[in-house]
């Protein structure tokens, strides 16, 4: 197993820093979209089990209109004949009405408001989350701002396996998710903020922070990373499933692999239009 998570690490961050770097915010957007998608998909296979199917091609679709819906070129696009700050708004409220009509056309009535909030769920908890992202990617330093989400995150998630494997002896949460300790949690946070030294020292990386404002910043990423960990975590266990896909050997599917950054995307963004 942990050969696996090597050997799909060694293409799947390359991938992603590739883009992020040469990519622009339209490679960057394309890759997310992309991300999202396939995520969708295995989030609404993951729920039919649960017998009330959801609307899982509109769901897919709606998702990547979320994802869509910030990148800036987009929005300048639209500007002459639209109000770009209305678009998001906008996928909303046709995600919960287009979804709430198609309730009356399909054939199977039964369950069908729990298809439509497992359907909503996904458009919200991928598609929304994860554009936070793409709305990163398009402020000012906003590759920068991209790459501490993923540096971050990968090595707060890498120093929490390995130190919970070696040193783990107290359950962090043990109905959730019986593998991760409160020594593997601190040993990621304590990796996110050495990680964080490369964004506020004179590096190509460098943000408008100073070095409190950083380790903070990398604090919260972290835990937020692990939050969004533990919560795919508990999705999969009320579904049923140890994975939610076969796509990353060593780590289940895209969406077990973007779990963290998923929650992790929208603290930094926050923070950064916010403070920083």
């Amino acid at each position: 197993m942990l050969k696996q998570r090597v050997l799909t690490s060694l293409w799947f961050v390359p991938l992603l820093v590739i883009v992020a770097w040469f990519g622009g915010e339209p490679g960057f957007t394309a890759l997310m979209v992309t991300f999202g998608i396939l995520a969708a998909l295995e989030f609404y296979r993951m729920v039919a089990g649960a017998k009330t199917p959801p609307l899982t091609y509109f769901g897919v679709i709606w998702t990547a209109f979320f994802i869509l819906s910030p990148n800036s070129e987009l929005q300048a696009l639209l500007e002459a004949h639209f109000n770009p700050d209305l678009l998001t708004p906008l996928v909303l409220t046709s995600a919960v009405v287009l979804s709430l009509i198609g309730l009356l056309v399909r054939r199977q009535k039964e369950g069908a408001f729990a298809s439509w909030v497992w359907t909503i769920a996904g458009i919200l908890y991928i598609g929304w989350l994860l554009s936070h992202l793409v709305a990163l990617r398009g402020l000012d330093d906003g590759r920068n701002w991209v790459f501490f989400v993923l540096f971050v995150t990968w090595v707060s998630d890498t120093t929490a396996f390995f130190i919970g494997r070696k040193f783990g002896q107290r359950k962090l949460a043990s109905n959730i998710s019986p593998g991760k300790t409160w020594e593997g949690t601190i040993g990621g946070i304590c990796g996110a903020i050495l990680m964080s030294i490369l964004f506020f020292t004179p590096t190509p990386f460098q943000l408008p922070l100073a070095y409190w404002q950083a380790i903070l910043l990398s604090v919260l990423t972290s835990i937020l990373g692990q939050v969004g960990d533990l919560i795919e975590s508990l999705l999969k266990r009320n579904m049923g499933v140890k994975d939610s896909g076969k796509l990353m050997p060593g780590h289940g599917g895209i969406l077990d692999r973007i779990d963290s950054l998923i929650f992790a995307g929208i603290v930094v963004y926050y923070y950064a239009i916010w403070v920083a």
